[in-house]
């Protein structure tokens, strides 16, 4: 398991990177006022809430088992796409109390989502069995498992397939961050030349 800075750093840094390209730019370029700090101030505290959500039961386990044992509560394991997904309902509240405004809230669920995606792929990439799939599928999977793999070890038509589906997993997290982000603010567009 990453350390829970790693966590937040891989959201910010490579999930997120054009929410920090604009605000550096317009810190640079003194176009931010004092309510768009507080507007990223925001965003990036639940970004890293979210982040870490996943492992909100270390918290628990510390203080009354004196264990770190994180990826369950009760029988549900906190690193699934099921347990995930509340993350997309707490943001969307989350986000509705800030805003007063349902579509400002479903980004910010949106985004709340993306940054809990983003933990359990970097466990993933850290070599950690997940269970996406519970309670549908119970077995604890890992999709890079296959991409440092010889060909030889794995079949070929195994290997590709978890191939793409890292990729496309990675880029679907990137993507709803993006999408969310340009609904609150940071948007970048393409300028033609003329």
């Amino acid at each position: 398991m990453p350390y829970p800075v790693a966590h937040v750093m891989f959201f910010v840094f490579c999930i997120c990177a054009i929410a920090v390209y604009t605000t550096f730019v317009g810190l640079l370029r003194r176009e931010i006022s004092s309510r768009d700090i507080g507007h990223i101030l925001l965003l990036l505290f639940i970004g890293a809430f979210f982040a870490l959500y996943p492992d909100i039961m270390t918290v628990y386990n510390i203080l009354v088992n004196g264990t770190i044992e994180h990826c369950h509560i009760g029988p549900i394991p906190t690193h699934s796409l099921l347990f995930s997904s509340s993350a997309l309902l707490i943001g969307t509240f989350v986000g509705y109390m800030l805003y007063r405004e349902f579509g400002k809230a479903v980004y910010m669920g949106l985004f709340a989502e993306s940054a809990s995606l983003s933990h359990l792929l970097l466990d993933d990439l850290a070599r950690y069995d997940m269970d996406y799939f519970y309670p549908i599928y119970n077995r604890p999977i890992s999709i890079f498992s296959y991409v440092d793999m010889e060909f030889a070890r794995v079949d070929f038509l195994h290997y590709l397939l978890a191939c793409y589906a890292s990729i496309f997993f990675i880029a679907v997290v990137i993507m709803m961050a993006l999408f969310a982000l340009n609904h609150l603010g940071f948007e970048f567009r393409y300028r033609s030349e003329k």
